[in-house]
């Protein structure tokens, strides 16, 4: 979790900086460095120990190779958050990203392998893992979008469509894939774990569904470039099925909804409904952008874009990682501390959005820029590092810690207890 504050202080520089420029900082090179650590250093490690933890036995979860494999994955995101600031996409930074793609395939290798040895397919978390395997795939082929960087760039076509469509792909495949798959296994793992009764065959179209849109709904991140017709069409098919599947998985989950609301209670409760509003509004929007007036505007006014990015990374994937670790007791908001923590950060987000979106949507009616825009938007964004970091305090004073000890051990050393908190 002291990666999300650092996330947070870096984030809240990005916005400084939009107020006052500080001399000798790049700001696009900042940018990187937030990214990578926002994707590599907090969720990449979060979910490797969820899935860790979920699927394996104790005496495979704790061998060293997955003590290594996160280590050395979190020295490689280490490196990006030194390098990316100094030089952008250069040698030393290009050298770490890589590093860290080809440690999470050693990952994706063992884990599955390991999986299988279990027999994980063949219990009672068949659904779940099918949502895990494809969670995987899409990671790995993620990947596909930064290997292709190098040539595009070797040959002259960096700033090209052709280099903004590669990021766009990785990014795709990253937060619709593999982020996004990830969380609804761990959530379907939950039903499985404490035997809530769900509709087995819908559920499984669900995956189907999802699986299957998740690809051509790639579509939707190159409409900038005003493809041919075939290209909307397609894209806008794969959004409608994956609105279609939001409403099975609704009708999956509300006659179930008071079992599930009993595994997060409290504050873990709260969030949960707030990354399931957020999951949501990111499918609508989504699927909103598959109309050529929608995807200009979005394209045209960043705000929107920026908006929808941290919709889906604290609102959808990190609120319900927070939830998941408060129901499995390795966060705690026991201390008044951490609840003033979260709701603080809470606030923040809510806020940050609101502006966001209505900014862009000031400038989509001709009202112009909100005035004083950039020091509102700063000065809200303050309450993020302050109520997280508030949180992690307020979890390295908690006393008793069973549940993140014993996952600390799975890892297979203590000094993952701070991984182990995020």
């Amino acid at each position: 979790m002291l990666s999300l504050v650092v996330i947070a202080l870096l984030g809240l520089l990005l916005r400084w900086m939009l107020v006052a420029p500080v001399a000798g900082l790049n700001y696009k090179h900042l940018l990187h460095a937030h990214s990578h650590a926002a994707l590599l250093g907090w969720l990449y490690p979060a979910l490797f120990i969820a899935l860790l933890h979920a699927y394996l036995p104790p005496e495979v979860r704790c061998r060293k190779v997955y003590f290594r494999q996160f280590w050395l994955a979190q020295a490689a995101v280490l490196g990006m958050l030194l390098s990316f600031p100094v030089q952008g996409y250069g040698a030393i930074s290009i050298t770490f990203s890589t590093a860290h793609i080809l440690l999470s395939y050693w990952f994706i290798l063992c884990f599955l392998k390991d999986a299988r040895a279990a027999r994980v397919s063949q219990g009672v978390h068949t659904l779940s893992f099918r949502f895990i395997k494809a969670a995987l795939f899409f990671l790995a082929l993620s990947s596909l979008g930064p290997w292709a960087m190098g040539p595009i760039m070797a040959t002259g076509h960096s700033g090209s469509a052709l280099y903004y469509n590669a990021i766009y792909f990785y990014l795709h495949f990253l937060y619709n894939g593999w982020f996004t798959f990830a969380v609804l296994g761990l959530l379907v793992w939950l039903l499985e774990k404490y035997e809530i009764g769900f509709s087995q065959k819908y559920g499984l179209l669900f995956f189907r569904l999802m699986f299957w849109t998740c690809l051509p709904a790639y579509l939707l991140s190159v409409l900038w470039i005003k493809p041919g017709a075939m290209v909307y069409v397609v894209g806008g098919l794969a959004a409608l099925v994956q609105v279609l599947a939001l409403v099975l998985l609704v009708r999956v989950l509300w006659p179930v909804r008071g079992q599930v609301y009993t595994l997060f209670p409290g504050w873990g409760r709260a969030i949960l409904i707030l990354a399931a509003l957020a999951f949501i509004l990111k499918t609508l929007m989504q699927f909103s952008t598959a109309f050529p007036y929608m995807a200009d505007l979005a394209y045209n006014l960043r705000f929107f874009i920026i908006g929808y990015l941290h919709l889906v990374l604290i609102g959808f994937v990190s609120f319900f990682i927070l939830a998941w670790l408060a129901q499995q007791g390795w966060v705690e908001f026991e201390l008044s501390m951490s609840r003033w923590g979260m709701g603080l950060f809470i606030l923040a987000f809510i806020g940050s959005e609101a502006y966001l979106f209505a900014q862009g949507l000031f400038l989509w009616l001709g009202l112009g820029a909100i005035p004083d825009f950039n020091e509102l938007l700063f000065g809200v964004s303050i309450l993020l590092p302050v109520g997280i970091g508030l949180f992690f305090l307020s979890q390295l004073r908690q006393k008793h810690h069973p549940a993140p000890q014993q996952a600390v051990e799975d890892v297979g050393s203590h000094a993952a207890t701070t991984a182990a908190r995020g």
